[in-house]
């Protein structure tokens, strides 16, 4: 994992994520400075969030970070700017540009 920093609040125990497994994750999205929590599917009207994992159908940050996890397993990831919405940012989420995020995602189904 380049760049990405994980801290694991939960073990899994289930099986590893592998690339091209469909996943549902709960997420908490947060800018790290100043802290700041920009989407949460936890959130009213929010729902469980499902991608393919490791073919950049997310920020490499995601892909990177949700490879090296197991089914139930919750981790906070670290993710530089690079690795996340780069130089664009994303405005309309208020993050700026090369923002560092953090994300405390749970894997709740591998498919």
């Amino acid at each position: 994992m380049s760049g990405v920093k994980k801290e694991i609040i939960k073990e899994g125990t289930g099986p590893q994520v592998q690339a091209g497994n469909n996943i549902t994750v709960q997420c908490t999205g947060s800018l790290t400075n100043p802290p700041k929590k920009f989407w949460s599917t936890k959130d009213p009207g929010q729902k469980p969030f499902t991608f393919q994992v490791g073919v950049g159908q997310v920020i490499q940050g995601w892909d990177q970070g949700c490879l090296t996890m197991k089914l139930g397993e919750i981790a906070k990831l670290t993710i530089p700017g690079a690795l996340g919405y780069g130089a664009g940012g994303f405005p309309a989420w208020g993050i700026p540009s090369n923002a560092e995020l953090c994300f405390e995602i749970e894997i709740m189904s591998i498919n």
